[in-house]
């Protein structure tokens, strides 16, 4: 019977595909939107896209090669199922009216209704609502990705498929809704979170630690990369796409974007170059991977505080996070957590770090939309305390709520391979391809 459940929900959405056309058309007058930031944003949402097939190399070329094909497509598939979900009610649990300030109404733009005419979201107002709606869904998108560097080489692929929905729906959802949406609980507080600093680099990086706890060591916990060229390719998309992520997320082609744009390259190539030269003091060999995984973890850090800060403090924050995010990586191996590929130490970590350095380096003069203040670095006190606020709330939320949607698809499908799958590989054993 489980055979035929998977069909039935894509005949349910065949069903409703006929039953909400969406052909509800918006006309509030002479609509204010402008060529240039719609081209910006639709190059955006593209750059964001390739990112998830640059998780997939990065996050590949790092596992055993009997699991580089189980590995990737973890990432790939969120992509089409997220979009699906997105386009049913996804986008609405996330941007819809609001409820309590915790999470949309399902039933805003169900089936993606009022996106036609010249409807616009309240903030970005010169693109239209569909461009912005598409724009979000790369995010929902890359952050369930994410998370499978942690439970990498050993878990089942469908049970996988059931927690990424649970996932996106439970804990993406509301945090993107609390964090992005105007009348959200932390939006109202005054939290700043430029491009998903607790949206999807913290949630995805507690998720991973409560995935790694949940599902216990691999049988086989040796760790032997099967292309560091892979995990090479996958810095370069991830580098090049972060464009997007960062800059794209001004919503428009103007000013903002090019200080977000600045701040992330820079910040990127600090944690890179602050990895491989903390190495050499620790009396470690310049690698390849450290070069990549600095790079990433200051592309993550400086996430909540691209739209915030200069170019200096991009450096700051750099350094600092990868400093910091080496250590913690350090100390994990020294436990015996699995986190196959250290998800919660670079993202996790990473994210968190960048949320309380927007907190100390933020200033008005870089964006006037941050009315909450200016940051420690400058003398203030009450935005660093609202960023701690949100890092603990964002933490609990998102750690103890993964356990729990874990426990629930164990419950619904077992999450681990068996010990003879997980030897053979999950290629074969879940995928019957290799190599």
């Amino acid at each position: 019977m489980k055979r035929y459940i998977p069909f039935l929900i894509i005949l349910i959405i065949l069903t409703l595909t006929f039953l909400f056309p969406s052909v509800e058309f918006k006309n509030s007058g002479n609509p204010n939107f402008n060529t240039g930031d719609i081209a910006w944003m639709l190059m955006s949402t593209a750059l964001v896209l390739i990112m998830t097939p640059g998780l997939a190399f990065f996050y590949g070329g790092m596992v055993n090669k009997k699991n580089v094909i189980s590995t990737m497509l973890q990432s790939i598939v969120c992509m089409v199922i997220i979009t699906v979900l997105w386009g049913i009610f996804g986008f609405s649990l996330a941007f819809g009216e609001s409820f309590h300030g915790i999470i949309g109404n399902p039933a805003t733009y169900f089936m993606m209704k009022g996106m036609l005419g010249n409807a616009t979201w309240k903030a970005a107002p010169t693109i239209p609502l569909l461009l912005f709606a598409m724009y979000q869904l790369k995010f929902a998108i890359i952050t369930p990705a994410l998370i499978t560097g942690a439970f990498a080489e050993r878990i089942r692929f469908n049970s996988y498929i059931i927690f990424l929905v649970l996932f996106s729906i439970l804990i993406f959802s509301p945090l993107a809704h609390c964090t992005w949406h105007p009348d959200g609980i932390l939006a109202k507080l005054g939290v700043l979170d430029f491009a998903g600093g607790t949206v999807v680099h913290m949630s995805a990086g507690w998720a991973a630690l409560a995935s790694a706890l949940y599902l216990k060591r691999r049988n086989e916990a040796n760790h032997s990369p099967a292309r560091i060229t892979y995990v090479m390719i996958g810095t370069g998309l991830l580098w090049f796409g972060w464009f997007g992520f960062n800059a794209g997320s001004a919503f428009g082609a103007n000013a903002l974007a090019v200080t977000a744009l600045a701040t992330s390259t820079t910040a990127s190539a600090a944690g890179g170059i602050t990895w491989i030269f903390f190495d050499m003091l620790l009396g470690r060999k310049p690698s390849a991977m450290g070069t990549c995984i600095g790079a990433v973890v200051g592309l993550v850090a400086i996430t909540p505080a691209a739209g915030y800060v200069t170019v200096p403090h991009s450096l700051a924050i750099g350094i600092i996070s990868a400093v910091i995010s080496n250590l913690v990586v350090e100390w994990r191996t020294r436990t015996t957590i699995d986190d196959t590929l250290d998800v919660f130490p670079c993202h996790g970590v990473g994210g968190m770090v960048g949320m309380l350095l927007t907190g100390v380096f933020a200033n008005q003069h870089v964006n006037a939309a941050n009315t909450t203040g200016n940051g420690l670095f400058f003398g203030e006190t009450h935005l660093f305390l609202v960023q701690l606020l949100a890092l603990v709330g964002v933490s609990v939320f998102a750690f103890f709520g993964s356990l729990l949607l874990l426990k629930i698809t164990d419950m619904i499908s077992p999450l681990r391979v068996s010990a003879e799958d997980e030897i053979v590989g999950l290629d074969i054993s879940q995928h019957g391809e290799k190599l």
